[in-house]
């Protein structure tokens, strides 16, 4: 069993802060690698050791795997953690580190590679008893086989890129005489986003929720969930605020899905951290995909569980066993978080720039995830998320409660951020009653225009 000493931090922004912390609560040094960017960065400051590893660039610092090896080889680091985004998902980065004898914190690379193409990992779900959409069973070979897959599953059907996110090669299909003009342009689409023309079709459900699972495995065939998180509130299919439990969900259904995704991950000898992915209509789940990383929005999770998700993560990459069994998992209270960015909350044009000054919210069962100080450059180069604001409630109600009081002390002077925009939300009645799918917010935001 391996003991980590010294781990890399391969990311930047709140995340890389959440890690260096949790390294330092376990006695772990860190080591920042860094853009030229980003060099007055928080985490850069408070880690042990820090590397600049390229110009601001994302393709030339955070994706670069040869200068983030290089950094772990001068540097000493015995392990790499690649928090969310960047190169988080990519196989062959995981590969490259356990081929220098580093420690990926992190999926085994074969299951990385197996759930970030899409028609696999839903081939995959399914051999694993989760709950499809219908649709077809992989990559589309032709227009006659898209035709008579949707007169099986009936119109309106949606088109996908297989290696796609974000919306990209994402079409919407309302009758066949559609069909061939939108497949071509979802092909296109992935072609020049990801390399990869490849598209296959689902089943398009009206207005689903976004309910995804939390799942941990220990790559020794055992895992537990740890509950759900209700992501429906999206822009352009970016989650904008999240919050656990879900408010439509019952004690039953949680055990039910909680269950069949646990047993699926042991079968499957999943090692780390994983969200499995569903959309939720009438009662019913159905797989959209799995994310072989941490999400942005582990923090809600830890809220209800008392569990630290990064610590663990380490544990289980060090080769120990789960800290917890199912049976030893308790739910309590409710928990939301808003993601704060640095963008105007009525355009959502970037806002990068200078703070001028900066107060974070505090209280009991508040927690902010951010670098933000006073003084620091916001940089124009990467994701405009700034921070994450996280209560926690006994009830939902008494969660909504200390979050709008807490966005009322949230100070961000001079870059524009969104917090006016949740607390707008805030005030909306059918938000206060859980009352939303992924389509409400895009048209709450047509409504307040």
């Amino acid at each position: 069993m391996a003991q980590i000493k010294k781990l890399l931090i391969a990311n930047r922004g709140e995340i890389a802060l959440r890690i260096h912390r949790a390294c330092h609560e376990m006695g772990i040094e860190t080591v920042a690698v860094h853009s030229t960017a980003d060099a007055d960065a928080m985490h850069v400051r408070l880690a042990d050791q820090a590397i600049c590893i390229g110009p601001p660039s994302a393709a030339e610092s955070y994706l670069n795997i040869p200068a983030i090896i290089s950094a772990a080889e001068i540097s000493g680091a015995d392990a790499i953690h690649p928090g969310y985004g960047f190169l988080s998902e990519n196989a062959r980065f995981a590969e490259i580190v356990e081929a220098h004898d580093i420690i990926f914190v992190g999926p085994k690379p074969e299951h990385i590679r197996t759930m970030g193409d899409k028609v696999e990992a839903k081939r995959t779900a399914g051999a694993l008893g989760l709950p499809l959409v219908p649709g077809s069973d992989g990559a589309i070979a032709s227009l006659d086989e898209a035709k008579a897959i949707a007169a099986r599953v009936g119109y309106p059907v949606l088109i996908k890129a297989a290696s796609g996110g974000g919306g990209r090669g994402m079409k919407v299909v309302a009758s066949e005489d559609q069909l061939e003009t939108l497949m071509a342009q979802a092909g296109n689409e992935a072609k020049a986003a990801f390399g990869d023309a490849t598209v296959y079709m689902e089943k398009y459900l009206g207005n689903p929720r976004h309910i995804e699972f939390q799942v941990f495995g220990d790559g020794q065939g055992n895992a537990i969930h740890l509950g759900e998180r209700d992501c429906s509130l999206q822009r352009r299919h970016q989650k904008v605020l999240e919050e656990a439990p879900s408010p439509v969900l019952s004690h039953a259904e949680r055990d039910r899905m909680g269950g069949i995704v646990a047993n699926a991950m042991a079968e499957m000898g999943y090692r780390g951290a994983g969200t499995i992915e569903f959309l939720w209509e009438a009662g019913e789940f159905y797989f959209i995909e799995m994310n072989t990383r941490l999400q942005v929005e582990h923090p809600v999770t830890e809220a209800i569980t008392g569990l630290d998700l990064v610590r663990e993560q380490i544990r289980i990459a060090e080769g120990h066993p789960l800290t917890l069994r199912q049976q030893d998992v308790e739910f309590r209270g409710h928990a939301i978080e808003c993601r704060i960015n640095a963008e105007d909350p009525r355009t959502f044009a970037p806002s990068p720039g200078l703070v001028k000054a900066y107060h974070a919210p505090g209280g009991m069962n508040v927690r902010v995830d951010s670098g933000l100080y006073a003084g620091y450059r916001v940089p124009p180069y990467y994701d405009s998320m700034i921070a994450k604001l996280i209560v926690w409630g006994h009830t939902r109600e008494g969660a909504l409660k200390r979050l709008r009081r807490a966005l009322k002390e949230f100070v961000v002077e001079g870059v524009t951020t969104t917090i006016p925009l949740h607390q707008a939300l805030l005030d909306d009645p059918q938000f206060q009653q859980g009352d939303y799918t992924i389509k409400w917010l895009e048209a709450w935001l047509a409504r307040e225009e």
